[in-house]
C-alpha cells in the first residue's frame, strides 16, 4: 500500500491511522455510524493478532486500510437489501462542518485540542452530491474508485482489497469516473452557491412560492429522508413549482422552525431547528445559477451529530 510503514509496536502510530480509516469508511458507506463501526472492527482485528503476527506486518497502516476496505466492501454488498427495506428514500448521513469524531462520539469544534487524527476531512469528495453518485455504483466500483481517485492508491494496491486483478480494478474505476462526470456538471464558485442557498432560506421563510421557483431549476428534484421515524415525502418531489409548494406547505404545517445557514458536508446548506432541536438538515446541488437538487435529512438517527454541532 502507499501508506508509509509504521512500527507495529508503536500504539501512537496505529492510532494515527484512525483519521484516514474514518475518511475512507465514510466515503464508502455514506454513514457516520457505519464508518465508526468499521473502524472499531478494523482495530479489533488488529489487536486480536498476536504480537508475533503484528511484528510480521511490514506496514500496519496498509494492513489496516486493507481490512477496513474489505469490511466496507462486505457491508456495501448487503446495503442494497437494507435500502430496499428502508422506509422512503435513503440519503447519506449529513456531516457537520467543524465537528470532530472524538473518542467514539461526535462533539467539539475544530478549535478544541482534540487529536487531529479524529477529524474527518471535508472536501468535494465528501459532498452530498458526490456521495449520492457513489450510491449508484456497484460495491466494487465504489471501492476501486474511492481508493484510487480519492485516496490515490495504485490499482495493484486496490486489487488486494477488491479481490480482482489490477486491470479489472482500472476498468471499475474508469466506469465509476464516467458516472461521476455525467452526474456532476461543473459547480459555480462557493460564494455563488452560498448566495443561492441564502436566497432559498429567505424565500422559504417568507413562504414566497414564486421566489423559490425562481431559484430552482425547472427539473429540480427534492428528496426527503425520514427513515419512517418522522414525517417525510416517501418519494422525491420533481419540478420547480411542486418543490416550491411543498416547502411552503411544510413551513405552514410546522411553524416556529428556525433556519440557519451552515456547511453540510463542506458545502453551503441549511439547518432547521425547532425548540432548540435539530429537525432537518438540507444539502443542495447547484448548476449554473439554479438549485438542481435538495436533500432534506429528517431521520433523527442521522441527525445525532448535529445535536452538539
Amino acid at each position: 500500500m502507499s501508506t508509509p510503514s509504521e512500527p507495529a509496536d508503536d500504539p501512537n502510530a496505529i492510532t494515527r491511522e484512525r483519521r484516514r480509516l474514518l475518511n475512507l469508511a465514510y466515503r464508502l458507506l455514506g454513514s457516520l455510524a457505519e464508518a465508526e463501526d468499521v473502524v472499531q472492527e478494523t482495530y479489533a482485528r488488529w489487536y486480536a493478532l498476536t504480537p508475533r503476527q503484528r511484528d510480521g506486518i511490514d506496514s500496519p497502516g496498509a494492513w489496516l486500510t486493507t481490512v477496513a476496505g474489505r469490511v466496507c466492501l462486505d457491508l456495501l454488498g448487503s446495503a442494497r437489501a437494507r435500502r430496499e427495506r428502508y422506509v422512503g428514500t435513503w440519503v447519506p448521513e449529513p456531516l457537520p462542518s467543524g465537528t470532530e469524531w472524538v473518542g467514539g462520539r461526535w462533539g467539539g469544534t475544530t478549535a478544541d485540542p482534540a487529536d487531529p487524527a479524529d477529524r474527518v476531512t471535508l472536501d468535494e469528495s465528501v459532498s452530498m452530491a458526490f456521495l449520492v453518485v457513489l450510491e449508484s455504483m456497484t460495491p466494487a466500483e465504489r471501492v476501486a474508485f474511492v481508493l484510487h481517485d480519492v485516496f490515490r492508491y495504485s490499482f495493484a494496491e486496490v486489487a488486494e482489497i477488491v479481490g480482482r486483478t489490477p486491470a479489472a480494478c482500472r476498468r471499475l474505476a474508469s466506469s465509476a469516473r464516467r458516472r461521476v462526470r455525467a452526474a456532476r456538471p461543473p459547480a459555480p464558485p462557493a460564494a455563488e452557491r452560498a448566495a443561492l442557498v441564502r436566497s432559498f432560506r429567505r424565500a422559504w421563510e417568507a413562504q414566497d412560492i414564486d421566489g423559490l421557483i425562481g431559484l430552482l431549476a425547472p427539473d429540480a428534484i427534492a428528496t426527503g429522508d425520514g427513515g419512517g421515524l418522522v414525517s417525510a415525502a416517501l418519494h422525491p418531489v420533481e419540478g420547480a413549482e411542486p418543490i416550491a409548494r411543498f416547502f411552503v406547505d411544510r413551513a405552514r404545517a410546522v411553524p416556529g422552525v428556525t433556519l440557519l445557514e451552515c456547511a453540510v458536508n463542506g458545502q453551503p446548506g441549511l439547518l432547521a431547528r425547532k425548540d432548540g432541536v435539530t429537525v432537518s438538515v438540507l444539502a443542495f446541488d447547484v448548476a449554473g445559477d439554479r438549485i438542481t437538487r435538495v436533500w432534506a435529512v429528517l431521520n433523527p438517527d442521522k441527525l445525532r451529530p448535529w445535536t452538539t454541532a
